[in-house]
């Protein structure tokens, strides 16, 4: 008997880590949380006040009693006109709003009774009270405090009579010492290393939130996306010369697991050793396909590593794993394209001449592709269903096995090798659709052509995380030289 579904949820946010959710989302998109245990929501009940008292609809009898306007008449004295002082009113509580003509109600002037509400200001008189904003209602006071800043600012220099500076972010500013990180925001704090601004406190934008990276033979482009609160994707791209003095590219693409824990520093190691590992091997002679197993080899070890003895596996803490990513990887040269990968992200093949067919060239380590491979379902019913996306291959502590796929080939023709996360690919599944997508210059401007396919997916919702590395083949002798 098939175990019933979990039905979809109503919620607009995780109620585990507030990443928003659609409608049919049975299953949080960013940890995992399993939605259907989450309990009926409560019946609506009156808002509490401020005060604690339950208020409810004002009754009919609470409502203003707006004075009727008099019908003309067959005069032509035109009727008499009401000015807004000649209305009473009443505000939510009952209490008579403030009337011209009944002094008890207005605003009352508080005396300078206190000497640091005066300071630099010998006559005693206070300054007006601020404007109040557009928009706001009437009837609200914008008192002034009636102590002083707990904090107050600094006074500018030159004494109290001097005017207010201009604003740093248009004034003329100095230059910051060397190596110093300016606020996004005002332009003229410094960033602490905890990521905030020293001069306004505003949180700078994370560095991996959008990443680009451009060498003469390669360029990739990360981008967390419009859905996930933090880019769990990490690339790596270098390039380097084999012993004949003939150049390599390389593009390492990898996409943390949401569902495990720091999957954002799992795609960084596995990235990171996997670059390393290739170009140490390849200016030694090492066979390119050997090379790129052994890369992803030691990509496992490194996320592996990241695994303390405080992380909690197996099924009794199925909601604590091991930090995991997948990992695919393009090595480009003068005759060869090889690639390999573990897990659902992609290379495709798109030749210079568009006449000619465009190929994907890795199988996902996935659910939907076990049962297309089984013959139990086509692909199209397969990558339908809700556990398509479903990963049957990781690097991490927690993963079965590690089988690293690769696969060497010899293309006959110049074009231009697009290596992947699901976060794009989502958005255009097949060869055809990918090859429509990628601008037609993409090997004369390859990092042009990574941000046209990141937008693509933007475009589209970007319900993940985005990378994308795009690599001309064959490779330019000018892709010569380690980076």
């Amino acid at each position: 008997m098939m175990s019933q579904m979990p039905q979809p949820t109503a919620l607009s946010r995780c109620p585990s880590c507030e990443e928003p959710l659609e409608a049919a989302d049975r299953f949080c998109g960013a940890c995992g949380y399993d939605l259907s245990t989450v309990p009926a929501p409560p019946q609506d009940h009156l808002t509490i006040a401020l005060n604690g008292a339950a208020s409810g609809l004002p009754s009919a009898a609470a409502s203003v009693d707006w004075p009727l306007a008099e019908q003309p008449g067959s005069t032509d004295t035109p009727p008499p006109v009401h000015r807004a002082a000649d209305i009473r009113g009443t505000d939510s509580g009952g209490s008579e709003l403030p009337h011209p003509e009944h002094p008890e109600h207005t605003e009352r002037s508080e005396p300078a009774e206190h000497p640091e509400h005066t300071q630099g200001d010998p006559a005693g008189i206070r300054p007006p009270a601020p404007r109040r904003p557009s928009g706001q209602p009437t009837g609200v006071r914008f008192d002034r405090p009636s102590e002083p800043d707990e904090y107050p600012l600094a006074p500018p220099a030159g004494g109290p009579g001097r005017e207010v500076p201009a604003d740093p972010r248009t004034g003329d500013l100095p230059a910051p010492p060397a190596g110093a990180k300016l606020c996004v925001a005002c332009r003229a704090g410094q960033v602490d290393t905890d990521g905030y601004c020293e001069n306004c406190g505003h949180a700078q934008p994370r560095e991996r939130d959008h990443m680009e990276q451009e060498l003469g033979a390669v360029a990739a482009v990360s981008d967390r996306g419009l859905r996930h609160h933090r880019n769990e994707d990490a690339f790596a791209v270098s390039s380097t010369a084999l012993p004949d003095g003939s150049p390599a590219v390389l593009a390492i693409v990898c996409d943390g697991v949401s569902s495990a824990t720091r999957p954002d520093e799992a795609s960084l190691a596995a990235s990171h050793a996997a670059n390393e590992a290739l170009l140490a091997a390849l200016p030694l002679g090492t066979h390119p396909q050997a090379a790129m197993h052994e890369a992803i080899v030691a990509a496992s070890e490194a996320v592996n590593a990241l695994a303390g003895p405080d992380t909690a596996q197996g099924e009794h803490a199925p909601h604590v794993n091991a930090p995991a990513c997948t990992i695919v990887g393009a090595l480009v040269t003068s005759t060869l394209l090889i690639v390999g990968w573990v897990g659902d992200s992609r290379v495709y093949w798109v030749p210079a001449d568009r006449t000619s067919l465009p190929a994907r060239l890795t199988e996902d380590d996935s659910w939907a592709a076990q049962m297309v491979a089984a013959g139990l379902m086509n692909e199209a019913e397969a990558y339908a269903d809700e556990r398509a996306h479903a990963i049957t291959g990781w690097l991490g502590a927690d993963a079965y096995e590690l089988e690293p796929h690769t696969v060497s080939f010899k293309p006959d023709r110049p074009g231009v090798v697009v290596v992947c996360t699901d976060g794009l690919w989502n958005y255009a599944e097949t060869a055809e659709e990918m090859a429509e997508i990628v601008p037609l210059d993409a090997a004369e401007r390859p990092l042009h052509a990574a941000r046209v396919l990141v937008g693509h997916a933007l475009d589209g919702g970007g319900h993940d995380n985005v990378t994308v590395a795009v690599m001309p083949f064959p490779a330019p002798s000018q892709g010569a030289g380690s980076a």
